[in-house]
């Protein structure tokens, strides 16, 4: 018994490792080119030419030009990096609340836009689709919250910046170390979070989660077997949990046209808890950035999945 016990054990532990290793693997292969992509589109000036192109745009939400930088930053790299932006270009200077929201939900909404979108590119959805729904959807929301806003006269008080992000070098050798130390902590990430699913499924509370779940998964009109991967976005976000994302697509649990609804509506709410927590650093107010973009992505999916993505097809009306 003992033996047997053993036995079981160390398939379990090589099933594991194997199920990592192809999970990492796959997050490896999208984000190491996306993440050179970036840094020599970087080091050409396309941030700088971005963040002109969106300068007017700034204006029709009541924010300053050169915010338009920080926005451009963020949907090129991340949003740390569009905090450093941030603070580089005017973290001198004041800023209401409202100003910091609307900011904080254009930075939220279109983050990441290389690496994330190769993601959801794997996962069915069209370069064309992500960047009309993160870009547009993100300028949209922030145009909503602008008018909220501005009828309500609220808003106006001064902005508390909580936190300052260490300047980064922009040298290529200290980037390579950040992007090396970033790739080990997502492989221990991506270790805990598989060891925790593999529990509450062995305790049974996946089945609960799935349950919770079960608002959102009607509303966008997808099986239940989606929640699972709706949980890894919401908690994780698209660019550390896309092994995962990727890897769930893959075993064909979930129909391809779930997996298309799930991971647009990630596109415009995930990484619930971190994310939030760094805008709201900004002085933000929470029923913005939270509440407003989450209500947001469940109307415009819920839409869409009765539109773009009818139950009837399983593959989107334009190819990929």
């Amino acid at each position: 018994m003992l033996r047997r016990a053993v036995l079981l054990g160390k398939e379990a532990s090589r099933d594991f490792v194997r199920d990592l290793n192809r999970a990492y693997w796959i997050l490896i292969k999208i984000m190491v080119p996306a993440l050179l992509i970036v840094k020599f589109l970087e080091e050409a000036g396309f941030t700088s030419w971005l963040g002109a192109v969106l300068q007017p745009l700034m204006q029709t939400i009541g924010l300053p030009d050169e915010l338009g930088l920080v926005w451009a930053a963020a949907m090129l790299t991340n949003i740390y990096t569009a905090l450093v932006v941030f603070y580089e270009l005017g973290g001198d200077q004041t800023y209401t609340v409202a100003e910091m929201s609307l900011l904080g939900t254009l930075i939220l909404l279109s983050h990441a836009l290389p690496v994330e979108g190769a993601v959801a590119r794997m996962m069915g959805v069209p370069w064309w689709l992500t960047l009309l729904l993160r870009v547009a959807g993100a300028y949209l929301l922030a145009f909503l919250v602008y008018q909220i806003y501005r009828q309500s006269g609220s808003g106006e008080a001064l902005a508390e910046l909580l936190w300052r992000p260490v300047a980064r070098d922009p040298g290529w050798l200290p980037w390579l170390a950040e992007q090396a130390e970033l790739l080990v902590s997502i492989y221990l990430i991506l270790a805990a979070l598989m060891c925790l699913l593999r529990s509450l499924r062995w305790l049974g509370i996946e089945r609960l989660l799935q349950a919770l779940l079960l608002p959102i998964t009607r509303l966008l009109q997808v099986d239940r077997n989606a929640a699972q991967v709706t949980i890894i976005g919401l908690l994780l976000g698209l660019s550390f949990g896309a092994g995962l994302l990727v890897d769930e697509s893959r075993k064909g649990h979930i129909a391809k046209r779930d997996m298309r609804v799930v991971v647009c509506f990630l596109g415009l709410c995930h990484s619930l808890i971190e994310d939030t927590l760094l805008i709201l650093l900004l002085g933000s107010e929470l029923w913005v950035i939270l509440g407003m973009r989450l209500l947001f992505a469940l109307v415009v999916m819920a839409v869409l999945a009765r539109i773009l993505f009818r139950r009837s097809a399983d593959t989107l009306r334009s190819s990929a």
